[in-house]
């Protein structure tokens, strides 16, 4: 069996894993099941990074990137306690993905989730923000890794816009919708059409924000975090296949 073969098979796996046991949590509730969910959707992110080695272990230098990413992803969340919505996780976990591959801005998404769910409150909601800043984080590193390697990050202008751009829509439209579906199924007893047109509709006015700080976040610091990146993978060969 081929490597990419592989490689898309363990994404599927993951991907459909992970969207089973979050489906089950909400079909089979029992108190304080998202931490169990929360660990299974962390486990099961793994696989694919861990794939992505082709049989080697991720060095020091690899795991100590992952967690220096997902420390600033969580310290800035918390920094910004005071600003609703405004806050530069999402950017973070979305130049993870393009400045280290789509393994990384998923497994960084889901860890930054979790762990920033601590300061800010464990609950139901904990999977559903975890899968949705790994998805955005994933579809960066598929989008844009390729590119920021060629360029050796983003010098040029029309990339550093996309990015902007993807990173605005992904916040609004992916994160939102996600977190936005969770709450219809957690806090509607019984499912109807107006109780979740309200829940959208309310919730649009706090992914804007949300939208609008990623892309605020992703201006002044993709060029300098993806650069690093670039720099760190090209000297000591991180994030590579041996």
């Amino acid at each position: 069996m081929s490597t990419s073969v592989k490689t898309r098979l363990t994404w599927l796996f993951a991907l459909v894993g992970i969207v089973a046991v979050i489906t089950l949590g909400v079909l089979f509730p029992f108190d304080r099941n998202y931490y169990f969910i929360a660990l299974a959707v962390i486990t099961l992110s793994m696989l694919p990074f861990l794939a992505a080695f082709e049989g080697r272990k991720p060095e020091a230098r690899e795991i100590v990137t992952i967690a220096v990413l997902t420390a600033l992803a969580v310290a800035g969340r918390a920094a910004f306690f005071m600003l609703p919505q405004f806050k530069p996780g999402m950017a973070i976990v979305i130049l993870a993905g393009v400045g280290l591959g789509r393994e990384s801005g998923f497994v960084v998404g889901v860890l930054h989730g979790f762990i920033s769910n601590f300061i800010f409150g464990q609950g139901p909601w904990t999977p559903w923000q975890m899968f949705s800043y790994a998805l955005c984080g994933f579809l960066a590193g598929v989008f844009f890794s390729r590119s920021a390697e060629r360029h050796s990050g983003f010098s040029s202008p029309l990339q550093k816009t996309l990015l902007i751009i993807y990173g605005a829509l992904a916040t609004f439209v992916i994160y939102g919708l996600l977190v936005d579906s969770a709450s219809v199924l957690i806090w509607s007893s019984e499912f109807t059409w107006s109780a979740a047109r309200a829940i959208y509709l309310s919730g649009i006015p706090f992914n804007a924000v949300h939208a609008f700080a990623t892309a605020v976040f992703l201006t002044l610091l993709s060029t300098l975090i993806v650069e690093r990146l670039t720099r760190l993978k090209t000297r000591y060969g991180l994030f590579q296949p041996h």
